[in-house]
């Protein structure tokens, strides 16, 4: 389960709280923190700074294992819907409980990312993830399944995601420390899309020559590449707060910082609209092959691998040049074209047509996400980003079951896959389009804000001490 993660490594588990030293302490790291707001966070670190950190590479490679098994599980379970129900109404449905928890639990999964220690939680949210996949696994290949267990398990998982994903987004810092944290989120996307190739292309081929069970049950064993990864990490002891505050005060200061900082706030306003409207293609595409494409389990993991080439592409081309690349032009044109392309995609009738549209679809869909998330943890302060980044989970990840819904439904009512995917990537535009003139002053995405954010950021910085 994936998307995801932070921080681990000698850099300082600590950082989060701005250690023992009590708010003072916060305070005073922050106001050093915003000396290098708008710094490029690849400074020095070259295409493979990440990699010089020993607990990323461990989480790296566990994550090469385990979301290839991610993708051959979201392939495979998509085309079991399909192939129960022959419904794109349900199809959406699956994703939007897939995700509806997100709306419910991430804001306390992001204030659980500040206050224990995130690999404890990641360990925790992986081998639940593990037990969910062998279970589906079992069920499909007793023959016992039916559309309600897909529908359970993928609620059950939404709850997990709810927790582990602001919890891997906010780790990934304290893995590689901020000047390497665009590089860490390239290669972490190079690797989730690199998946997104291999992952489809194996279930595509375990579907034809074993049957739908094979790929829920190499998912669940996967997980064990990611777990065994956390547990040989060199981790410093958590630092824990002293008398925090409730759980809903802090929650309201990740939620007030969000809504205060200029860049953040119009990165996330941008991403929900987009996420909303247009990135509805996961929950569409088993139908797209099947009626537009007329394409069965190999058709649909090649449009799947044919998106990973060029999500890859584009996530590489990040890594290797991010820190060169101008960062809010990246933002606002990779949105708008990513948008464009699933225009173009929803108009094609053959399979190489689509093919080649989602490749460029994919390049365009990673310099907008990745550029999202580097945005805005490189402004986030430490003592929030737990908390900021259950709110950037919230809105992409908690925007989508809607979105979903709305776009299976309008496909299943006007019977038309391609429509509803045109139809929602012209609305996103129009947000973006208002967005843009609404708020001239953040269309550089620097950092700047409009006020001073030392009170929001004194209700994170509680007295601290050690705990492991």
């Amino acid at each position: 389960m994936r998307q995801r993660t932070d921080r681990v490594g000698g850099v300082g588990a600590g950082s989060a709280g701005a250690g023992s030293a009590g708010a003072g302490s916060v305070g005073s790291a922050d106001a050093g923190e915003r000396t290098t707001r708008g710094r490029s966070s690849t400074v020095g670190g070259g295409a493979i700074g990440a990699l010089k950190h020993r607990n990323f590479v461990l989480f790296w490679c566990g994550q090469i294992v385990s979301l290839i098994g991610t993708w051959m599980q979201t392939v495979a379970q998509g085309y079991l819907v399909y192939h129960l129900t022959s419904s794109a109404t349900l199809l959406g449905l699956v994703t939007t409980l897939g995700t509806l928890p997100v709306l419910f639990l991430t804001l306390f999964g992001g204030v659980l990312a500040d206050r224990a220690p995130k690999r404890r939680v990641l360990v925790a949210t992986q081998s639940s993830a593990a037990l969910l996949a062998l279970i589906l696994g079992v069920l499909v290949a007793t023959g016992a399944v039916q559309v309600w267990h897909v529908l359970a398990l993928a609620t059950a998982l939404g709850v997990v995601n709810a927790i582990d994903v602001p919890t891997r987004q906010s780790f990934v810092v304290e893995l590689v420390g901020r000047d390497d944290l665009f590089n860490a989120i390239a290669l972490n996307s190079s690797v989730f899309n690199l998946a997104r190739i291999v992952g489809p292309a194996v279930a595509g081929l375990l579907i034809v020559r074993t049957g739908l069970a094979a790929p829920f049950l190499i998912n669940a064993a996967s997980y064990v590449a990611v777990i065994a990864g956390l547990l040989a990490m060199r981790i410093p002891p958590f630092v824990a707060a002293k008398n925090p505050e409730p759980a809903l005060q802090r929650l309201a200061a990740g939620l007030t910082y969000a809504r205060t900082d200029l860049t953040v706030s119009t990165v996330l306003l941008v991403l929900g609209s987009v996420g909303i409207l247009a990135f509805n293609y996961p929950a569409l595409m088993p139908a797209f092959a099947a009626e537009e494409l007329h394409q069965g389990a190999g058709g649909l993991s090649l449009l799947y691998s044919a998106l990973g080439v060029g999500a890859i592409a584009g996530a590489l081309t990040l890594a290797f040049a991010g820190d060169r690349l101008p960062r809010a032009r990246l933002f606002w044109i990779g949105a708008v074209l990513f948008c464009l392309m699933q225009i173009l995609f929803s108009l094609t009738r053959t399979l190489p047509l689509a093919m080649a549209a989602l490749v460029v679809m994919g390049l365009c869909m990673i310099l907008f996400l990745a550029d999202a998330n580097t945005l805005v943890q490189s402004f986030v302060p430490d003592a929030l980003r737990g908390r900021v980044m259950g709110v950037y989970t919230l809105v992409f990840l908690g925007s989508t079951p809607f979105g979903a819904f709305a776009a299976g439904l309008v496909a299943g009512r006007l019977r038309s896959v391609p429509v509803s995917l045109a139809g929602g990537s012209v609305l996103a535009l129009g947000a973006i389009a208002a967005i843009w003139l609404c708020r001239p002053a953040a269309h550089a995405l620097d950092g700047t804000n409009p006020r001073p954010l030392d009170d929001v950021i004194a209700l994170t910085a509680p007295e601290a001490s050690v705990a492991r």
